[in-house]
């Protein structure tokens, strides 16, 4: 029986389930379709194309002006209203003001802001382990995911130290509302991403106020790069920079948070991964984080609008067709990677799509996630704490991210390490 990716109930499944119901899809002729909403007296039916596969995922991928992103990446799309408050994201927009965006933004990702940055997550990395080993902490999201995420982008942001909790918790707001849950009556529904809209609102007035701040008084963090940004005689906006700070405190935060939990978790699992990697942190630290990005893949998948005719993976499409991006099931693609099911630190090559399948939607924050990851395991292997994740995590039923919600750690006997 063909699995149905656009029942919510689906994604209530365990996940070894919905990941043989990709590799089932996978040996399709072509990309299955999934009807959302039936067609009505007053409304037309509401589909999508399941992209599942590799190749297809990075021709649509590479392929903007076929496949867009306006008017929005989640399912359902955003109404008008809200993008009218709240403005376009960047991930919602296409051609030639998303590519100028694209290119405010990444000014403010210079080398130079990067190697800055670098520095302080290393040594943000240290503090954290250092008050986890104080505390003993039998959590590690609460304890050392989530803030090594956060912090790290307030850093980078220039977000005072007194404003942070309060936007911590509007993060958990926004953030939480992306997924499927179950009403009162256990009808499962799916819930739409950014329906946090009073936590989406209090993010903007505080981004706001600091912009105007930086304006007046420039400290060469991030938000001042951003409101001192001119591209072909133009900055951020108030709105465009409400608009980002919200996609970065949640996207980035989110998906890094997610992706380093998960490798506590991996490394756990795989305890010959794990002595492999304390063996020889630098030879394989860079793929060990690759392969973790790859194995949990923090974003599930993205929506895209077809524009116009196209053939793609032997399926014709038309203009005001829609498309699923499943990043999750591209990365376990037979065709691309050998044994796709076993996490291997040393596999090689990694074309994962973790952070997408590139074009101009490709991931700013690529680099910076990858630092983070780098930067906390290299602290947790190295100190004689023994970390290890206890039972399963505690998983969110999500179409959207691959959320851990809580991982139990235990310390075991401390050991010398040859990190």
């Amino acid at each position: 029986m063909r699995p149905h990716l656009a029942d919510p109930a689906f994604w209530t499944l365990p996940r070894d389930q919905r990941l043989a119901a990709f590799a089932q899809l996978r040996q399709a002729e072509g990309p299955a379709y999934f009807v959302e909403r039936e067609a009505g007296r007053h409304r037309r039916e509401r589909g999508f194309y399941a992209l599942v596969r590799h190749a297809d995922v990075v021709e649509a991928s590479r392929l903007p002006e076929v496949f867009a992103s306006a008017p929005g990446v989640t399912s359902p799309e955003p109404p008008r209203w809200v993008r009218a408050v709240f403005g376009d994201s960047m991930v919602n927009l296409d051609g030639p003001r998303h590519a100028q965006l694209r290119r405010i933004v990444s000014r403010a990702f210079t080398p130079r802001v990067l190697a800055d940055a670098e520095a302080g997550i290393r040594e943000l990395a240290g503090r954290i382990v250092d008050d986890l080993i104080a505390s003993r902490a039998d959590e590690f999201v609460s304890a050392v995911a989530s803030r090594m995420a956060f912090e790290v982008i307030c850093d980078m942001l220039g977000v005072p130290e007194q404003g942070r909790l309060d936007i911590a918790r509007q993060v958990d707001r926004a953030s939480e509302n992306a997924g499927v849950s179950r009403t009162l009556r256990s009808r499962v529904r799916v819930r739409v991403p950014g329906r946090g809209l009073r936590a989406l609102g209090r993010m903007q007035l505080t981004v706001a106020a600091l912009g105007r701040e930086r304006r007046r008084h420039p400290t060469g963090d991030l938000i001042s790069a951003l409101v001192g940004a001119d591209v072909d005689g133009q900055g951020l906006t108030t709105r465009e920079l409400g608009s980002f700070f919200s996609l970065l405190m949640v996207a980035g935060v989110e998906t890094t948070r997610n992706a380093i939990a998960h490798a506590l978790a991996l490394l756990t699992d795989h305890p010959d991964q794990r002595e492999l990697l304390v063996s020889d942190f630098e030879r394989y630290a860079d793929g060990a984080v690759d392969e973790i990005v790859r194995f949990s893949t923090p974003i599930i998948q993205f929506r895209r609008n077809v524009t116009r005719p196209h053939v793609l993976g032997g399926q014709a499409l038309v203009g005001g067709d829609r498309v699923m991006l499943l990043y999750a099931s591209a990365n376990r693609d037979e065709s691309v990677f050998t044994d796709p099911d076993s996490f291997d630190i040393t596999r090689r090559p990694n074309p994962h799509l973790g952070y997408g399948g590139g074009g101009p939607h490709y991931c700013l924050g690529a680099h910076l996630a990858r630092v983070e990851i780098k930067a906390l395991l290299r602290e947790l292997l190295s100190r004689p704490l023994a970390l290890r994740a206890v039972g399963m995590p505690e998983l969110g039923h999500s179409n959207f991210d691959n959320r851990v919600r809580a991982q139990r750690v235990a310390y075991d006997t401390p050991r010398r390490s040859a990190v």
